[in-house]
């Protein structure tokens, strides 16, 4: 089972009714559990910490994040990366550089000047999180590495992500001024693109069609899913809601639906009794 976090698994810092329960029954099944959240701003440990102050344990190996599906997309599909310019907050960093990356974050690479300058090395690859202290500058950088032939790869391409006080500009708002400057098109590991998934099922060895994605929205949960080869239940705790349900069609349709956690392990009963 795959799960996402804000919206299925809690809001905020409060655990949502009957997850804990649906979770720990999983895992006494013996079921595989992985938890898939599009942020790149905080590392796996930050989520194992978190996840537990709610009172829901978990493994390290279960917490699957898009700079680590990243991390993974590169070791299976592009080696050859190796030197990276990144653009994003300190838990991507951590990430990167635990795997083994020549790390370089973009506000500590210089350039003689804005338009035109020269970067002080060449990179492999430019990947882009949420950085919420993005400037011109560390733009410029990245265009310029870009420019100079380093790929351009995005953990996701969310335009936006939800706080306490409403929505802010996401990793995608970031990803949309390179390519425009760049006119380069990226590489998009987090959701909807299935390489997220597509990480996850090759770490675990799981066949697609095996696997279960439970999610609350369904342009990036279900949809993510669905072009993984994975089912889809969609649970009405977060994005979507009873009547937003019941219009959707083609990768956006879920193979089930459930009101909240309860209600997916009644669905998932056979599996886990």
């Amino acid at each position: 089972m795959i799960f996402d976090l804000d919206g299925v698994v809690y809001r905020g810092h409060e655990p949502i009714a009957g997850a804990r329960e649906l979770i720990s029954a999983l895992h006494s099944a013996g079921v595989a559990v992985r938890f898939a959240t599009n942020n790149s701003m905080v590392a796996r440990a930050g989520y194992v910490e978190r996840l537990a102050g709610m009172g829901i344990a978990t493994a390290f190996d279960e917490i699957v994040t898009s700079t680590s599906a990243t991390v993974d997309h590169l070791r299976r599909h592009a080696p050859d990366v190796r030197s990276v310019l990144a653009i994003g907050a300190a838990g991507m960093e951590v990430e990167l550089r635990a795997a083994g990356l020549q790390v370089v974050m973009a506000g500590d690479d210089s350039m003689r000047d804005h338009a035109g300058g020269r970067l002080e090395r060449r990179y492999d690859a430019v990947i882009v999180g949420l950085d919420p202290h993005l400037d011109y500058r560390r733009l410029a950088v990245g265009m310029r590495a870009v420019g100079d032939g380093a790929r351009l790869i995005a953990t996701n391409a969310d335009t936006r992500y939800p706080t306490a006080v409403g929505f802010l500009p996401g990793a995608g708002a970031i990803l949309a001024a390179l390519v425009t400057a760049t006119g380069v098109t990226p590489e998009v590991i987090g959701k909807p693109s299935p390489a997220m998934f597509g990480a996850i099922l090759e770490a675990s060895g799981i066949p697609a069609n095996e696997v279960v994605v439970i999610g609350d929205n369904p342009d990036a949960d279900v949809v993510a899913a669905h072009r993984a080869g994975c089912s889809a239940i969609l649970v009405l705790t977060g994005v979507a809601d009873g009547e937003l349900a019941t219009t959707l069609d083609g990768e956006r349709r879920p193979d089930a639906i459930a009101a909240d956690p309860a209600a997916v392990l009644a669905l998932l009963e056979p599996r886990v009794s």
